[in-house]
């Protein structure tokens, strides 16, 4: 396996660009979501797992659309990532107008959000532990606009149609795999 895709190489990109602990802990989250579905659909753990935690790491830097991910997305390229990992990134943001064409950018675009969105609904939980979120709960959250307003609806409810998954089963899906991680996540 190249270095790139390592762990602890991408860690050092993702902490050299992002400062912050709730954008590492997002980064931490959809890393863990596509690590999860790497597992789910037999594709490579180490690239899938890359990809989620470095789908973000310019934002900080860069937070105004189109430089987040267009400026992360030539940094990447300049550090010797692969064309099809840069383009898996940029399709995350759909005004880039890059296709999700595999299903690597599929499954991002599906978790990006909603990882935020069931991180935000551990946060009201009385112990704010990610176990205890419910898809019951998420997807009763999902219908008020005021709650978590910033998280795109549209985008959730398209990421699951475009795997051709209900959305309960992802919601399931993005509840599983933060779990594992829910003390990385402070969750």
């Amino acid at each position: 396996m190249s270095d790139l895709f390592k762990r602890d190489h991408c860690l050092g990109i993702l902490h050299e660009f992002t400062k912050t602990e709730g954008l590492r802990r997002h980064a931490y989250a959809v890393e863990a979501a596509m690590k999860a579905a790497a597992e789910r659909t037999g594709n490579d753990v180490a690239y899938w797992s890359a990809v989620g935690l470095l789908h973000d790491f310019d934002y900080e830097m860069y937070p105004e659309a189109p430089d987040h991910p267009l400026k992360g997305a030539d940094i990447l390229r300049e550090r010797g990532y692969p064309e099809a990992f840069v383009r898996t990134i940029l399709s995350h943001a759909s005004y880039t107008g890059v296709p999700r064409e595999d299903d690597c950018a599929k499954w991002l675009f599906a978790v990006d959000e909603l990882c935020g969105f069931c991180m935000a609904c551990a946060m009201v939980q009385p112990d704010k532990k990610i176990a205890q979120v419910k898809v019951k709960s998420v997807k009763k959250k999902l219908k008020k606009k005021d709650f978590a307003a910033k998280v795109s609806r549209e985008d959730i409810h398209e990421g699951a149609e475009d795997l051709g998954l209900e959305l309960p089963e992802v919601i399931e899906h993005v509840l599983g795999a933060l779990v594992q991680v829910g003390d990385d996540l402070g969750l």
